[in-house]
């Protein structure tokens, strides 16, 4: 499929396509699509004026207090039908991929070695903070070999006094990779990592606090206790126990997950999160970035804040710019590796649909060393 002429491009967001409706077509996507100063300005515009209202200050608190309820109404009329697998997890963060480094279940920390790219210049390298799909992953597959010349004996004794020092007797203590997806809705996450990484080391841990997600979770076929903990958890409330201890976790995954969140407790959970990493850990991000189509959609009466609004099921979303996640994250302590926008043609070639959606991908580690 050839890539979209500039005129598809500049097309205004959502628009149909001028194609014969008789025939069929597949939906497809281009990565790395740049956006025209009139794109841009129309974004701003339709943003300015989806935002000119704002919910009264009592709904607003309503949807905080009810968040769950809305959740578990959500996940009751759609159950596990809504969201397909995410098997594209495996190129895009290719540290949860049975091939991750061989010395990785014994040394973590060798990953916050590595800086985001900045040279523009060098052959298949990201420009202006975009890639496209088979850019990154072919770089992620290279730093992933790359890193293991960062490994130090050190560290790695550090790491396996670590373990050795595990607090007694939980879920996964005995494994040697322990992720934990938080927002795990009904398993579309944590089941391809189960059914694709073998690894005998491996332990996923994935909460909600949605019950009826998390019952989703459990009674499904592919749920293997002993390989899997699925929990109900309020990430907002600081009392809430995690059933793991601090320092003990490799990864942490927030997929389209922290915009559900009211962005004054976003600083909190991000700080709780990052406390859970040993150090060389990671928390890998995949959310929605500013002007994407979901945001432009929104119509007066919806929006709570800036850049925050209630869907009409009562579940809530923010849309993120790069600078905002990495300011959470780096106030938290940790580094970055990557954080950068994936903008996308989508073309609904049945529907004669374009769709221009935004998308921000962050990794970002708990340095070895405690930063001075």
């Amino acid at each position: 499929m050839a890539a979209p002429s500039e005129a598809a491009k500049r097309r205004p967001f959502g628009t149909r396509l001028l194609t014969d409706p008789g025939r069929l077509f597949q939906h497809n996507a281009w990565d790395n699509v740049e956006w025209s100063e009139e794109q841009e300005a129309n974004a701003r515009s339709k943003v300015q004026e989806n935002s000119s209202q704002l919910l009264p200050q009592d709904k607003q608190e309503e949807y905080e207090v009810n968040a769950n309820r809305y959740w578990d109404d959500f996940y009751k009329i759609h159950e596990n039908g809504f969201f397909k697998d995410r098997h594209w997890l495996f190129t895009e963060f290719p540290e949860l991929a049975p091939n991750r480094n061989p010395n990785q279940n014994e040394v973590s920390g060798y990953k916050c070695s590595y800086k985001e790219e900045t040279n523009n210049e060098e052959p298949g390298s990201c420009e202006n903070g975009h890639c496209s799909l088979e850019t990154r992953a072919e770089s992620q597959l290279n730093l992933i070999k790359s890193m293991s010349e960062f490994c130090t004996e050190e560290t790695a004794t550090q790491k396996h006094s670590e373990l050795n020092q595990s607090d007694g007797d939980y879920p996964g203590s005995s494994a040697t990779y322990r992720i934990l997806e938080v927002g795990c809705g009904a398993g579309n996450t944590v089941f391809p990592i189960l059914q694709t990484n073998n690894d005998p080391g491996l332990f996923v841990y994935c909460c909600d606090f949605s019950t009826i997600a998390v019952d989703l979770v459990q009674t499904n076929a592919e749920y293997d206790s002993s390989r899997c903990f699925a929990f109900v958890h309020d990430l907002c409330n600081d009392q809430s126990p995690f059933p793991m201890p601090e320092e003990s976790l490799d990864i942490v995954i927030l997929i389209f997950v922290l915009s559900a969140i009211l962005p004054e407790k976003m600083q909190c959970i991000v700080n709780r999160l990052s406390r859970l990493l040993k150090p060389g850990g990671m928390i890998l991000l995949r959310d929605y970035g500013r002007y994407d189509l979901a945001q432009l959609r929104f119509k007066k009466g919806q929006c709570l804040s800036d850049n925050f609004y209630v869907r009409g099921d009562g579940t809530r979303v923010y849309f993120f710019t790069q600078d905002e996640l990495d300011d959470l994250f780096t106030t938290a302590g940790l580094e970055k590796i990557q954080n950068l926008v994936d903008r996308r043609l989508q073309v609904n070639r049945g529907k004669q649909m374009t769709m221009y959606r935004v998308w921000i991908q962050c990794k970002y580690c708990k340095p070895v060393s405690p930063q001075l």
